[in-house]
């Protein structure tokens, strides 16, 4: 695996990824336990939102950034994250890995490879975020492996 920065015929493919990989957040997990009215209202659009947010993720003047790992002419997954350089602070926006290279150290090897790229940007902490339901429970586990704390969350939604 081969890991390179982003360019900007890679922005379809990412996308792409991106939709594919959390689908089955939105379709199999959020929509059935808050329901039509809440998932309408908060993701109801969520393919679109991903073509706003993918595109908007890679900024180097704003000190985003974006890395794609590579398996010969396939892409295995990406890292997105920015840092603020006066409080040395970096977050990881995006990790979406295809389903074909999970469990194979895709997701390592970009927080690694992100991580390098914070600390080189003079950043002294990361912050990445998850969701607490079962189809985040992968991307938990893979946080704590890299010696990520959680600050549990919990966040509630209530149709009026």
């Amino acid at each position: 695996m081969r890991i390179r920065p982003f360019v900007p015929d890679d922005l379809a493919r990412l996308i792409e990824l991106t939709i594919d990989a959390f689908r089955p957040f939105y379709e199999e997990s959020f929509r059935p336990l808050v329901g039509e009215v809440v998932f309408a209202n908060q993701h109801g659009d969520w393919r679109a939102d991903y073509h706003v947010l993918v595109a908007g993720l890679h900024d180097p003047a704003q000190h985003k950034h974006v890395a794609v790992a590579e398996t010969g002419d396939a892409v295995a997954g990406y890292v997105a994250w920015s840092v603020d350089p006066a409080r040395r602070n970096g977050t990881i926006t995006m990790l979406a890995v295809d389903a074909a290279h999970r469990r194979h150290h895709a997701g390592t090897a970009l927080c690694e490879h992100a991580f390098a790229q914070l600390r080189a940007e003079g950043a002294e902490v990361v912050e990445i975020g998850t969701g607490g339901d079962a189809f985040h429970a992968p991307a938990r586990a893979l946080y704590e492996r890299l010696g990520c704390t959680a600050l549990p969350v919990t966040v509630y939604y209530r149709q009026l």
